[in-house]
């Protein structure tokens, strides 16, 4: 790797260190790895990225938009209010089984109480966009007598997310609790219509 290319140098960094910390997580992952993944030096790895902890911040910071980035792709606002929550349900289910690297580096932050994140100058306003396009679904579903009135689009965002995190960050145990392959394509294709279900559900006026 060389200095002429710097977007191309920084890129696979953070490529090498997402698939780290993934791995490995804060604790466990070491520069040393991510530097000959990388195929770099770690004084170039520092020249762009600081310390470890910086650049585990960066790549929060670029899971993060490349969730968001995603997410504003589907156009929901061309949607019918139930089609695009629809829509969402189904996009934040595919990504996480898609992205698994995504749920791991969240439990990990999760474990450090967000001190990286608490640290980003950009992240709250990364979700802004997804809250804006939410609240609008909400009001032209309550405006056509679809949807319930008064949904909050933070706490209707979380629970989305949640219906398929907790599902998959906790699947090997409930897999063995409830002697069920629960990542078969069967109880993926359940799992989807199950949430959907609830989330239109719930929103139905």
């Amino acid at each position: 790797m060389t200095r002429r290319n710097p977007a191309r140098n920084q890129e696979r960094i953070l490529r090498a260190a997402t698939e780290e910390f993934a791995r490995y997580g804060l604790g466990g992952a070491r520069v040393d790895r991510i530097a000959a993944r990388a195929g770099a030096n770690k004084r170039m790895l520092y020249y762009y990225y600081g310390n470890k902890e910086d650049l585990f911040l960066a790549v929060l910071e670029a899971r993060y938009a490349h969730i968001r980035r995603a997410e504003l792709g589907l156009h929901l606002l061309d949607l019918d209010p139930v089609q695009g929550m629809r829509r969402l349900v189904e996009f934040t289910w595919d990504y996480y089984l898609k992205h698994p690297e995504f749920l791991t580096l969240l439990n990990s932050e999760n474990l450090h109480r967000a001190r990286h994140l608490k640290r980003s100058r950009g992240i709250a306003a990364m979700h802004s966009p997804l809250i804006a396009i939410l609240r609008d679904l909400l009001a032209r579903g309550e405006h056509d007598g679809k949807f319930r009135k008064g949904v909050d689009p933070v706490q209707l965002y979380i629970s989305i997310a949640a219906l398929g995190y907790f599902y998959l960050s906790n699947r090997h145990t409930l897999s063995t609790i409830f002697e069920r392959d629960l990542l078969s394509p069967k109880s993926k294709a359940e799992r989807l219509k199950h949430m959907t279900e609830l989330v239109l559900g719930y929103l139905a006026k």
